[in-house]
Protein backbone atom coordinates (compact mmCIF):
# COMPACT_ATOMS: atom_id res chain seq x y z
CA UNK A 1 0.00 0.00 0.00
CA UNK A 2 1.51 3.39 -1.00
CA UNK A 3 2.36 5.65 2.36
CA UNK A 4 -0.35 8.11 3.79
CA UNK A 5 0.81 11.61 2.67
CA UNK A 6 2.31 13.52 5.81
CA UNK A 7 -0.14 16.44 5.37
CA UNK A 8 -3.35 16.58 3.81
CA UNK A 9 -1.13 19.19 1.90
CA UNK A 10 1.67 18.19 0.21
CA UNK A 11 4.33 20.21 -2.67
CA UNK A 12 5.18 19.62 -5.97
CA UNK A 13 8.28 18.15 -4.58
CA UNK A 14 6.90 15.49 -2.66
CA UNK A 15 4.12 14.61 -5.91
CA UNK A 16 7.24 14.90 -8.35
CA UNK A 17 9.30 12.18 -6.34
CA UNK A 18 6.35 10.01 -6.70
CA UNK A 19 4.19 10.04 -9.38
CA UNK A 20 3.60 6.82 -11.17
CA UNK A 21 4.43 4.53 -8.29
CA UNK A 22 1.49 1.86 -7.67
CA UNK A 23 -1.06 2.78 -5.16
CA UNK A 24 -1.01 7.11 -5.79
CA UNK A 25 -4.07 8.84 -7.57
CA UNK A 26 -3.50 12.26 -9.28
CA UNK A 27 -7.32 13.71 -9.93
CA UNK A 28 -7.40 16.94 -11.64
CA UNK A 29 -10.72 18.98 -9.79
CA UNK A 30 -10.03 22.14 -11.34
CA UNK A 31 -13.43 24.10 -11.90
CA UNK A 32 -14.08 27.80 -12.57
CA UNK A 33 -17.24 30.37 -11.68
CA UNK A 34 -20.20 30.43 -13.88
CA UNK A 35 -19.64 33.09 -16.24
CA UNK A 36 -15.97 32.91 -16.16
CA UNK A 37 -15.59 31.53 -19.98
CA UNK A 38 -13.43 28.72 -19.31
CA UNK A 39 -13.73 25.04 -19.51
CA UNK A 40 -12.14 22.75 -17.22
CA UNK A 41 -12.49 19.43 -18.56
CA UNK A 42 -11.13 21.16 -22.11
CA UNK A 43 -8.03 22.74 -20.35
CA UNK A 44 -7.74 19.27 -18.42
CA UNK A 45 -7.22 17.98 -22.15
CA UNK A 46 -4.71 20.74 -22.99
CA UNK A 47 -2.60 20.69 -20.00
CA UNK A 48 -2.19 18.15 -16.86
CA UNK A 49 -0.07 16.30 -14.79
CA UNK A 50 0.95 12.95 -16.15
CA UNK A 51 -1.75 10.29 -14.99
CA UNK A 52 -4.18 12.79 -13.80
CA UNK A 53 -8.10 11.73 -14.34
CA UNK A 54 -10.69 14.81 -14.64
CA UNK A 55 -12.46 14.69 -11.32
CA UNK A 56 -15.96 16.27 -12.69
CA UNK A 57 -17.64 17.45 -9.53
CA UNK A 58 -20.06 19.86 -11.24
CA UNK A 59 -21.36 16.85 -13.31
CA UNK A 60 -20.82 13.27 -13.76
CA UNK A 61 -20.17 13.71 -9.35
CA UNK A 62 -22.76 16.29 -8.63
CA UNK A 63 -26.63 14.64 -7.27
CA UNK A 64 -28.54 15.17 -10.57
CA UNK A 65 -31.73 14.89 -8.38
CA UNK A 66 -30.79 18.36 -6.18
CA UNK A 67 -31.53 21.55 -7.75
CA UNK A 68 -28.28 23.18 -5.69
CA UNK A 69 -25.16 23.05 -7.33
CA UNK A 70 -22.99 20.48 -7.49
CA UNK A 71 -24.05 18.84 -4.48
CA UNK A 72 -22.12 15.84 -2.86
CA UNK A 73 -24.10 12.62 -4.74
CA UNK A 74 -25.33 9.53 -3.56
CA UNK A 75 -22.63 7.38 -2.10
CA UNK A 76 -23.43 4.78 -4.94
CA UNK A 77 -23.23 7.51 -7.98
CA UNK A 78 -19.44 8.54 -6.16
CA UNK A 79 -18.72 4.52 -6.25
CA UNK A 80 -19.32 4.38 -9.55
CA UNK A 81 -18.02 7.97 -10.96
CA UNK A 82 -14.70 7.35 -8.87
CA UNK A 83 -14.40 3.05 -9.99
CA UNK A 84 -14.28 5.04 -13.84
CA UNK A 85 -11.09 6.82 -13.14
CA UNK A 86 -9.54 3.73 -11.95
CA UNK A 87 -9.17 4.91 -8.11
CA UNK A 88 -9.44 2.00 -5.59
CA UNK A 89 -10.31 2.69 -2.32
CA UNK A 90 -6.97 2.06 -1.05
CA UNK A 91 -5.47 4.42 -3.18
CA UNK A 92 -3.30 7.47 -2.03
CA UNK A 93 -4.68 10.37 -3.72
CA UNK A 94 -3.72 13.69 -4.29
CA UNK A 95 -5.82 16.31 -5.71
CA UNK A 96 -5.11 19.71 -7.75
CA UNK A 97 -6.98 22.70 -9.48
CA UNK A 98 -5.58 25.05 -11.96
CA UNK A 99 -5.57 27.98 -10.27
CA UNK A 100 -3.42 27.14 -7.44
CA UNK A 101 -5.59 26.40 -4.67
CA UNK A 102 -9.09 27.08 -5.08
CA UNK A 103 -11.50 24.04 -6.66
CA UNK A 104 -9.07 21.25 -5.10
CA UNK A 105 -9.88 20.93 -1.54
CA UNK A 106 -14.09 20.66 -2.77
CA UNK A 107 -12.81 17.11 -4.16
CA UNK A 108 -10.67 16.89 -0.80
CA UNK A 109 -13.84 17.36 1.27
CA UNK A 110 -15.78 14.92 -0.51
CA UNK A 111 -13.15 12.25 -0.22
CA UNK A 112 -13.69 12.66 3.12
CA UNK A 113 -17.21 12.67 3.54
CA UNK A 114 -17.06 9.67 1.53
CA UNK A 115 -14.49 8.17 4.31
CA UNK A 116 -11.29 8.29 2.39
CA UNK A 117 -8.76 9.70 4.73
CA UNK A 118 -5.76 8.60 2.13
CA UNK A 119 -6.18 12.75 0.15
CA UNK A 120 -4.11 15.40 -0.12
CA UNK A 121 -4.42 18.78 -2.14
CA UNK A 122 -1.49 19.93 -4.17
CA UNK A 123 -0.18 22.80 -2.40
CA UNK A 124 -0.02 25.59 -5.54
CA UNK A 125 -1.80 23.25 -7.86
CA UNK A 126 -0.96 23.06 -11.22
CA UNK A 127 0.86 26.68 -11.39
CA UNK A 128 3.06 25.57 -9.33
CA UNK A 129 4.35 22.43 -11.22
CA UNK A 130 4.24 24.54 -14.22
CA UNK A 131 6.40 27.11 -12.30
CA UNK A 132 8.78 24.10 -10.72
CA UNK A 133 9.65 23.19 -14.51
CA UNK A 134 7.79 19.68 -14.17
CA UNK A 135 6.50 17.51 -17.43
CA UNK A 136 2.40 17.80 -18.38
CA UNK A 137 0.62 15.92 -20.51
CA UNK A 138 -1.83 16.46 -23.43
CA UNK A 139 -4.62 15.20 -25.69
CA UNK A 140 -6.78 11.93 -24.87
CA UNK A 141 -5.86 10.16 -21.78
CA UNK A 142 -4.57 6.63 -21.49
CA UNK A 143 -7.67 4.53 -20.70
CA UNK A 144 -7.95 3.29 -17.30
CA UNK A 145 -8.87 0.17 -15.81
CA UNK A 146 -12.50 0.86 -13.67
CA UNK A 147 -12.47 -0.65 -10.47
CA UNK A 148 -15.15 -1.52 -7.40
CA UNK A 149 -14.52 1.81 -5.66
CA UNK A 150 -16.52 1.27 -2.47
CA UNK A 151 -17.43 4.39 -0.15
CA UNK A 152 -17.63 4.55 3.45
CA UNK A 153 -19.87 8.13 4.02
CA UNK A 154 -18.75 10.21 7.41
CA UNK A 155 -21.74 11.59 7.95
CA UNK A 156 -19.61 14.08 10.80
CA UNK A 157 -17.73 16.16 7.51
CA UNK A 158 -21.16 17.77 6.73
CA UNK A 159 -24.23 19.42 8.08
CA UNK A 160 -27.56 20.54 6.28
CA UNK A 161 -29.48 23.44 6.45
CA UNK A 162 -32.27 22.27 9.34
CA UNK A 163 -29.13 21.45 12.04
CA UNK A 164 -27.00 24.43 10.99
CA UNK A 165 -30.92 26.52 11.52
CA UNK A 166 -30.75 24.58 15.47
CA UNK A 167 -26.72 25.41 15.58
CA UNK A 168 -26.62 29.05 15.52
CA UNK A 169 -27.79 29.42 19.10
CA UNK A 170 -25.21 26.72 20.63
CA UNK A 171 -22.68 28.59 22.10
CA UNK A 172 -19.84 26.11 21.55
CA UNK A 173 -20.85 26.31 17.49
CA UNK A 174 -19.04 29.07 14.96
CA UNK A 175 -20.20 29.75 11.06
CA UNK A 176 -17.57 30.92 9.36
CA UNK A 177 -18.75 32.21 6.01
CA UNK A 178 -16.03 32.46 2.91
CA UNK A 179 -17.19 35.02 0.97
CA UNK A 180 -16.83 38.12 0.42
CA UNK A 181 -17.45 40.89 2.80
CA UNK A 182 -19.66 42.77 0.43
CA UNK A 183 -21.90 39.70 -0.05
CA UNK A 184 -21.23 39.05 3.44
CA UNK A 185 -23.09 42.81 4.69
CA UNK A 186 -25.52 42.51 1.87
CA UNK A 187 -23.70 45.50 -0.03
CA UNK A 188 -22.92 43.37 -3.38
CA UNK A 189 -25.98 41.90 -5.12
CA UNK A 190 -25.44 38.11 -4.99
CA UNK A 191 -24.96 35.95 -8.53
CA UNK A 192 -27.57 33.24 -8.44
CA UNK A 193 -31.24 34.91 -9.16
CA UNK A 194 -33.73 35.06 -6.30
CA UNK A 195 -31.01 34.72 -3.61
CA UNK A 196 -30.87 37.06 -0.77
CA UNK A 197 -28.24 39.21 0.46
CA UNK A 198 -26.68 39.17 4.19
CA UNK A 199 -25.46 35.96 6.15
CA UNK A 200 -26.94 33.85 9.23
CA UNK A 201 -27.43 35.14 12.44
CA UNK A 202 -24.04 35.19 14.41
CA UNK A 203 -21.71 33.80 11.84
CA UNK A 204 -18.18 35.54 11.21
CA UNK A 205 -17.17 36.57 7.69
CA UNK A 206 -13.17 34.91 6.73
CA UNK A 207 -13.17 35.24 2.97
CA UNK A 208 -10.91 32.28 1.71
CA UNK A 209 -8.31 34.68 0.47
CA UNK A 210 -7.18 35.72 3.85
CA UNK A 211 -6.05 31.78 3.86
CA UNK A 212 -4.47 31.90 0.83
CA UNK A 213 -0.76 33.30 -0.37
CA UNK A 214 0.40 34.03 -4.31
CA UNK A 215 -1.70 30.37 -4.50
CA UNK A 216 -0.45 28.48 -1.87
CA UNK A 217 -1.49 27.94 1.89
CA UNK A 218 -0.18 30.35 4.32
CA UNK A 219 2.14 28.37 7.02
CA UNK A 220 -0.04 26.61 9.73
CA UNK A 221 0.85 28.94 12.78
CA UNK A 222 -0.65 31.44 10.57
CA UNK A 223 -3.70 29.56 9.93
CA UNK A 224 -4.16 28.86 13.48
CA UNK A 225 -3.94 32.49 13.88
CA UNK A 226 -6.43 33.65 11.90
CA UNK A 227 -8.81 31.11 13.41
CA UNK A 228 -8.06 32.42 16.80
CA UNK A 229 -9.31 35.35 15.99
CA UNK A 230 -12.80 33.89 15.97
CA UNK A 231 -13.25 30.63 17.74
CA UNK A 232 -11.60 28.69 20.69
CA UNK A 233 -9.85 25.37 18.81
CA UNK A 234 -12.49 23.19 20.73
CA UNK A 235 -15.77 24.59 19.00
CA UNK A 236 -17.34 22.88 16.42
CA UNK A 237 -16.62 25.26 13.31
CA UNK A 238 -18.54 25.01 10.57
CA UNK A 239 -18.00 26.12 6.85
CA UNK A 240 -20.35 28.04 4.02
CA UNK A 241 -19.63 29.86 1.11
CA UNK A 242 -21.51 30.70 -1.96
CA UNK A 243 -22.03 27.25 -3.14
CA UNK A 244 -19.79 24.68 -1.51
CA UNK A 245 -16.89 25.30 -3.22
CA UNK A 246 -14.34 27.64 -1.35
CA UNK A 247 -16.14 26.83 2.20
CA UNK A 248 -13.50 23.58 1.50
CA UNK A 249 -10.88 25.93 1.79
CA UNK A 250 -11.61 26.90 5.13
CA UNK A 251 -11.99 23.00 5.91
CA UNK A 252 -9.00 22.12 5.02
CA UNK A 253 -6.97 25.68 6.78
CA UNK A 254 -9.03 24.72 9.86
CA UNK A 255 -7.12 20.93 9.20
CA UNK A 256 -4.01 22.24 8.84
CA UNK A 257 -4.29 24.41 11.50
CA UNK A 258 -4.96 21.31 13.63
CA UNK A 259 -8.35 22.18 14.32
CA UNK A 260 -10.49 18.86 13.92
CA UNK A 261 -14.12 19.94 14.54
CA UNK A 262 -15.66 20.97 11.57
CA UNK A 263 -18.39 20.49 9.13
CA UNK A 264 -19.10 21.68 5.51
CA UNK A 265 -22.44 23.16 4.63
CA UNK A 266 -22.75 21.67 0.93
CA UNK A 267 -25.49 23.98 0.14
CA UNK A 268 -24.46 26.70 1.22
CA UNK A 269 -25.49 30.51 0.31
CA UNK A 270 -27.37 28.81 -2.28
CA UNK A 271 -29.55 27.04 -0.47
CA UNK A 272 -29.75 29.20 2.39
CA UNK A 273 -30.07 32.79 0.95
CA UNK A 274 -32.95 31.45 -1.76
CA UNK A 275 -35.01 30.05 1.17
CA UNK A 276 -37.41 32.83 2.86
CA UNK A 277 -37.97 30.46 6.17
CA UNK A 278 -34.25 30.59 7.26
CA UNK A 279 -33.08 33.32 9.63
CA UNK A 280 -30.83 36.07 7.81
CA UNK A 281 -28.50 38.84 9.62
Amino acid sequence: MFPTPPSPLVSVTWLAERLGQEGLSVLDASWFLPGDGRDARAQWHQCRIPGAGFFDFDGALADPHSTLPHMLPPSTQFEREVGQLGVTSEDTLVVYDSLGVFSAPRAWWMFRAMGHRRVAVLDGGLPAWLAAGHTTASGAPTPVEPTAYRAQPDPSRGIDAPALAQALSQPQVRVFDARSPGRFLAQEPEPRPGVRGGHMPGAVNLPFGELLEAGHFKEAAELEAIFARFAEPEMTHLFSCGSGVTACILALAAELAGRRQWRVYDGSWAEWGADPNLPLA
